[in-house]
């Protein structure tokens, strides 16, 4: 197939899971054309079957703002017309199945069908913002088909939006042979100093994600186990969390370390990954932390508890306990069988479910399925 996708070019989240989706179906032999406002960052090196399309949003002296959306669109048009592309495949409702059925439009009959996969931003923020309500429901109800990383993406979608268009659950994924317990740091004394345990947050550091509780987690685990943390991300939160783990006198023990443009190794490195977001939509740090052999510590909210399994995999416990969430890392680096035993787990539920040969595979069936099923027009 010859495949067109659109997503935010950046170091997490949707981003990177379309890139990996790319890399994983050119390797089987499908052609891709990546088109965005720059190179995605895991995409620097030449890879087989993989095509990069820069789209030009220049400021013009006839806008205040350059439209980017409408030369996206255009951009997408003229990589499909000049590559006889299948279809395209979208990350985000918002812009990107926009831009899409724009592009779409502007072919007419030759245009490629569209999926659009919704990772939750869109839907769950974006989305409920009521200036945004009717563009992002058409863009969904718009596209030829629909994928969610999460049933509970699934179901938020359907209530919000009431769309009537089938919604099929792929979930994100990862490359087993990358995210391993084997990819770590072999001198966690970078980290650990004086051999503390080490913790890891890793997100785009939004409120969302509830940095903050990351840091005061961290400062009830130290009266009992001496720990460090590692935060990998950018965001607003970032000095928020810096200032208060100053008030905690606890800043020696927390590094962050800014974006990471692969983060396996340290991964690899920690003992416990926390995750006490307010919601997740499905959770793909936390897979790449099990995936690794890290238990994963959260909140059971949103999609995360599809990921890790309760007791099993790591513990969720409700938005905003601290205190429970520090007890239940407490008990992990107390115990150390209990600890292994979870992360054995871990990496095993990640085997099973989640590694990329087999969702890639889902998503070559979706694609399948759209291209066989008839051409039709956008629901109100």
């Amino acid at each position: 197939m010859r495949i067109g996708i659109t997503s935010a070019p950046t170091a997490g989240g949707s981003g990177s899971v379309a890139e990996e989706l790319g890399k994983h179906l050119a390797q089987r032999g499908h052609h891709i054309h990546f088109v965005s406002h720059r190179l995605p960052f895991r995409l620097r090196e030449y890879h087989e079957n993989i095509h990069m399309h820069e789209v030009d949003h220049s400021a013009s002296g006839s806008f205040e703002y350059p439209p980017y959306e409408l030369a996206l669109a255009a951009k997408m048009a003229e990589v499909a017309r000049e590559n006889a592309l299948d279809l395209f495949h979208v990350h985000y409702a918002i812009p990107h199945a926009i831009t899409g059925f724009l592009a779409q439009k502007l072919l007419g009959d030759r245009a490629p069908k569209l999926v659009t996969t919704l990772h939750g931003t869109d839907v769950t923020l974006v989305g409920q913002d009521r200036s945004y309500f009717e563009i992002t429901r058409f863009g969904i109800q718009s596209s030829d088909g629909v994928t969610a990383v999460s049933e509970f993406l699934k179901r938020t979608t359907v209530e919000e939006f009431e769309v009537t268009v089938p919604i099929e659950v792929v979930t994100d994924f990862v490359d087993l042979r990358e995210c391993c317990p084997t990819r770590a740091y072999r001198d966690a004394r970078v980290f650990a100093p004086k051999g503390e345990a080490i913790l890891l947050h890793v997100s785009n550091l939004r409120p969302v994600k509830r940095v903050l509780d990351v840091v005061r987690i961290l400062a009830r685990v130290n009266r009992e186990v001496p720990a460090v943390l590692i935060v990998v991300g950018e965001g607003p939160e970032r000095a928020a969390a810096q200032a208060l783990a100053r008030r905690l006198g606890i800043q020696e023990r927390v590094r962050f370390l800014g974006r990471l443009e692969n983060a396996v190794e340290v991964f690899g490195a920690a003992q416990v990954f926390l995750l006490p977001s307010e919601i997740e939509s499905f959770g793909i740090e936390a897979l790449q932390a099990m995936a690794c052999g890290v238990p994963v510590v959260g909140s059971d909210a949103g999609g995360l508890p599809e990921v890790v399994r309760h007791a099993e995999t790591g513990f969720l416990l409700p938005v905003g306990d601290v205190e429970g969430m520090a007890t239940r890392t407490i008990e992990l680096l107390k115990d150390e069988a209990h600890r292994r035993q979870l992360a054995g787990a871990a990496r095993r539920r990640a085997e099973a479910l989640f590694g990329a040969e087999r969702i890639v595979s889902e998503y070559e069936q979706v694609y399948e399925r759209v291209l066989d099923s008839p051409a039709r027009s956008p629901r109100p």
